[in-house]
């Protein structure tokens, strides 16, 4: 408290600040991004691409697809009875009704003289619902 009578000494301004290195390095526009590579010319040896089978216009491949998925719905929906059907052999009377309606849609989709004229639909029931058995002539 001892003092020469002044008053309290007023604030002293802060220093100025600089702004962060980051926000001063940060581009205003994005860089533009890497170049490509030019294209290459096409080897003097083609490949055959390999085709997708489920992307396949041939219709019997279309046909053995159908008949396999159709075979395959009716194992999934009713395992007891087909393993039923196995034990007993019994699966062409306990699966009638549903390889009925199976033949019916696989001859609307893929054609009547297509469906008679391969054995896709016996030989997936054969492997798949049969379980490998020549159950289906």
């Amino acid at each position: 408290m001892g003092g020469l009578g002044r008053g309290p000494e007023p604030p002293r301004p802060a220093p100025p600040v600089a702004p962060p290195a980051t926000a001063r390095s940060i581009p205003t526009q994005p860089a533009a991004p890497p170049p490509r590579p030019a294209p290459q010319a096409p080897a003097t040896a083609v490949k055959r691409a390999r085709v997708n089978p489920f992307l396949s216009q041939d219709p019997s491949a279309k046909a053995r697809r159908l008949a396999r998925a159709l075979i395959s719905d009716m194992v999934v929906y009713h395992p007891a009875k087909r393993r039923e059907g196995i034990q007993n052999g019994s699966l062409k009377q306990l699966f009638d009704e549903e390889i009925r309606k199976s033949w019916e849609e696989y001859v609307d989709q893929v054609g009547r003289d297509l469906a008679e004229s391969t054995p896709f639909f016996n030989q997936a029931l054969n492997e798949i619902l049969a379980d490998g058995q020549a159950v289906f002539p």
